[in-house]
């Protein structure tokens, strides 16, 4: 579909690209990764056609239709309402309908054969071009990104940019392009409309492209992973996950012949030092000097997946309760956050915050910092301190200060070997600490604004949002800080590989209530699942003439802590079935893939000219499909199985 080769592009001295190739394949689900200013969205931009390389050439087969998310069009304003931005994706329906219009029109006034016959063609091609039913998919994409049905007539220009984008987002999804980029399609989406892309995307029959910094994402939406690194566009054949593996292998091959040559060129270097100056040993000396001349040296394997060491400490240690609201209430006007809300941590929480965007999270954290006012009582615990990270807190950093000067005005008992040790682990090294904050990009920021919030010396972290902006490489720094923290925190993310790798307890608001469920964001997602499945069967079961029973006071103040639904022993089972499913259906799709590809060439009138090639592809024909067949079995019986755990 498109065919990128021997590609080459400059910014200034810099070569982002040097003689890289791709070839995108139609369906293909493609992740785009690499470290922050590799050059993932000029890849984009020059598929799109709005940069010209300079080598090299990008072409298209002529069927091929672009769609491209990104974000510039956070800055796109409208006085037309989001469903009429949306319904722009539908060009030919929306100029039959004026068309349809104009003629019904006409008619009050002047009813013709000719008129009739028109509209009868026009109504007829609006028709097969299902115009009938493009509003419902407008609005039913959009309410899928998080829009309520009362916004669809609001005017584009009243939403905030992360709602713009989604209105965006859904159009290019209505438009249906045989190739879909999308330039960080997380960044302004609440988990739920996160996991409803995820779907779409999976189920998209054109190819895509997604440049992420969202692992699971990935993971859930690819099928094929290319890594931008050393100006080259490397290849794996599988999701993120299977990336990480494969990445690791290459590496270890790469450093084992990267030693081998080293070694090969030390002892090279050695004979030529020795017998140089010896008339008799001339010819091979200048044989080993051609040799080394003509070697294809192999390059160093350079570990991204920087590491950090360094040890929090506190001024003080806090007492066992940490924070407590009780009966606390948020209202603004008639919009209710909270109500009569009980909720409490102790000492070692590490709790992740998690839901839709407009349920209050935010307002939640500002709650538990004391900035927002409430109804009710807010009780900080004994020797506790805490600091608060937001999206805000980077206009607080002094655009004058160097990073030294930052660090050292939030923690100023370090010396400036510790301060180069934290800026290291967050990625800053060498001269970068004398950089001024003015110069840096919104994602540096973010990581200075985070290494402050690390050695403010402070028990307890309230962090909004602190993998926007983030790569990769620095939310896995991010993910190793808070791991090794002993302090307490709550944290507000709609990373799932994130809050998976950080959190011991997940809060959620429910009813205008913070509840609370003890444990990792897996079980969490596992108990949801189970309890809507039991919540479906509970609403088919109920008998309407039952009267209502009455909650004992002791269940009733438990309603804010549901208890695991099932033992450990039993989650854990159900995780490794549902594993097994998911292993059986890549194998189920691998096979089928061979499958596809012998029928195709067993069609192929040549191969009879071949009796023992033919003889060898059957073979191999009956084999896959035997294990096609049993691993068919396989998936069945791991499907029976999870059914029975889940149920």
């Amino acid at each position: 579909m498109i065919a990128i080769t021997n590609l080459s592009y400059f910014l200034g001295d810099r070569a982002l690209y040097d003689s890289a190739s791709l070839h995108i394949k139609p369906k293909q689900k493609i992740g785009l990764i690499g470290l922050n200013g590799t050059g993932k969205s000029t890849l984009l931009r020059m598929i799109n056609g709005e940069f010209q390389p300079d080598g090299g050439h990008i072409s298209k087969s002529g069927d091929c239709t672009i769609g491209f998310l990104n974000q510039d069009l956070l800055s796109y304003q409208s006085d037309d309402s989001i469903l009429s931005v949306a319904m722009q994706a539908f060009e030919r329906q929306n100029e039959l309908q004026v068309q349809i219009d104009k003629i019904l029109h006409e008619m009050e006034h002047n009813y013709r054969d000719e008129l009739v016959d028109k509209l009868a063609r026009v109504q007829e091609e609006f028709e097969a071009l299902d115009g009938y039913t493009v509003q419902s998919k407008a609005e039913a994409i959009l309410e899928g990104l998080g829009f309520v049905t009362d916004d669809l007539h609001r005017p584009l220009r009243l939403f905030s940019g992360g709602w713009r984008m989604r209105v965006m987002l859904a159009k290019l999804l209505l438009q249906k392009p045989s190739l879909l980029m999308l330039d960080e399609p997380t960044n302004h989406l609440d988990l739920p409309s996160i996991q409803w892309v995820e779907k779409y995307v999976q189920s998209y029959e054109g190819a895509v492209i997604v440049v992420s910094h969202d692992r699971q994402f990935l993971d859930n939406t690819i099928d094929t992973t290319v890594e931008v690194s050393g100006g080259k566009l490397n290849y794996y054949a599988g999701n993120y996950s299977f990336y990480i593996e494969e990445k690791a292998l290459r590496n270890d091959i790469q450093r084992g012949a990267y030693e081998n040559q080293q070694a090969k060129i030390r002892q090279t270097e050695r004979f030529i030092e020795r017998f140089k100056a010896k008339a008799t040993k001339s010819k091979q000396v200048q044989s080993r000097v051609k040799a080394l001349d003509r070697m294809e040296t192999v390059d160093e394997v350079i570990d991204e997946n920087a590491k950090v060491h360094f040890r929090f400490q506190f001024t003080t240690q806090p007492g066992r309760h940490v924070f407590q609201l009780e009966d606390a209430s948020k209202a603004y006007g008639d919009k209710v956050i909270l109500e009569g809300t009980n909720i409490s941590m102790e000492r070692g929480d590490k709790i992740a915050l998690i839901g839709a965007n407009g349920r209050g999270k935010s307002t939640v954290l500002r709650v538990v910092a004391g900035t927002e006012p409430i109804e009710g009582k807010r009780r900080l615990g004994h020797n506790v301190s805490f600091t608060f990270y937001a999206q805000h807190q980077l206009e607080s950093l002094n655009v004058q200060h160097n990073l030294l000067e930052e660090l050292k005005y939030a923690n100023s008992t370090k010396t400036e070997t510790e301060l180069r040790t934290v800026l290291g682990c967050f990625l800053f090294s060498g001269d970068d600490v004398f950089k001024k904050i003015k110069v840096l990009s919104g994602g540096e920021k973010s990581r200075v604004a985070l290494a402050k919030v690390l050695l403010s010396q402070a028990n307890f972290l309230l962090l909004d949002e602190p993998t926007n902006h983030l790569d990769m490489q620095s939310v896995n720094i991010l993910i190793q800080a808070l791991q090794q923290y002993e302090g307490s925190y709550i944290v507000v993310s709609h990373d799932r590989y994130f809050v998976e790798n950080i959190a011991n307890k997940i809060w959620y608001i429910e009813d205008h209530q913070i509840k609370e469920y003890p444990g990792t964001y897996e079980e969490y997602e596992i108990w949801v699942a189970e309890r809507g499945l039991q919540s479906a069967v509970s609403e088919k079961a109920v008998v309407s003439s039952a009267p209502p029973q009455k909650k004992s006071a002791q269940s009733a103040g438990n309603q804010n802590k549901p208890a695991k639904p099932t033992s450990n022993e039993d989650v854990q089972k159900l995780k490794k079935a549902q594993k097994q499913v998911e292993e059986l259906e890549n194998t189920i799709n691998n096979l089928e893939n061979k499958k596809a590809d012998t029928e195709t060439k067993l069609a192929d009138p040549k191969i009879y000219n071949d009796p023992v090639a033919l003889a060898e592809l059957n073979r191999f024909y009956t084999d896959v499909k035997n294990k096609l067949d049993n691993a068919t079995a396989d998936w069945e019986k791991a499907m029976m199985a999870v059914e029975e755990l889940a149920g």
